[in-house]
């Protein structure tokens, strides 16, 4: 969500029914590694997401897909699937392509204990950075587009807890 990595000419808020954001994605790499796996959000079944929809611009519609799928597809089969969902905006529902976890994949972690979640992205980095720099980004970015999500809010305290325990509660410079 904060960084889309294709074009658009619009973007507006909207609710997923039936899906909810989710640290269900084991990653072994980008933000992660074998050695210390990291998780990563995806849609998972059940409640409902608060987030945004983003608007192709008229030409280069598979462009712009084919830039989103090659970076979110990796796997084969893949865990992350792409799915045409309906999502609820100010202007009316609108068909929308979301990336929703499937449940039989290999990286799926299913719905973990949010303690669980924070000791995960505070210690896990790959080449990409590292996990709570991911949920920080992605925190600011909800937070800048006034969608409050109490879980993430939730795992970014309990996140920011596990680091200053490991630190021994000192900060670096």
């Amino acid at each position: 969500m904060w960084n889309p990595e294709f074009d658009y000419v619009e973007r507006r808020p909207a609710t997923a029914p039936g899906w909810h954001r989710s640290f269900c994605l084991k990653l072994t790499r980008w933000r992660g590694t074998r050695d210390v796996p990291a998780l990563m959000l995806a849609l998972d079944r059940g409640g409902s997401c608060k987030g945004v929809v983003y608007r192709l611009p008229a030409e280069d519609h598979f462009g712009q897909l084919g830039r989103l799928m090659r970076r979110e597809i990796d796997a084969n089969p893949p865990t992350n699937v792409p799915r045409w969902i309906w999502v609820e905006t100010s202007d009316g529902p609108l068909r929308a392509l979301a990336f929703v976890a499937a449940p039989d994949g290999k990286a799926y972690a299913g719905r973990l204990p949010l303690d669980q979640v924070a000791q995960t992205l505070a210690r896990a980095a790959g080449h990409w950075g590292s996990s709570a720099q991911y949920l920080f980004r992605t925190v600011s970015m909800l937070e800048e587009s006034g969608i409050r999500d109490r879980n993430l809010w939730h795992v970014q305290d309990l996140v920011a807890q596990h680091i200053k325990a490991s630190t021994g509660g000192t900060q670096r410079s």
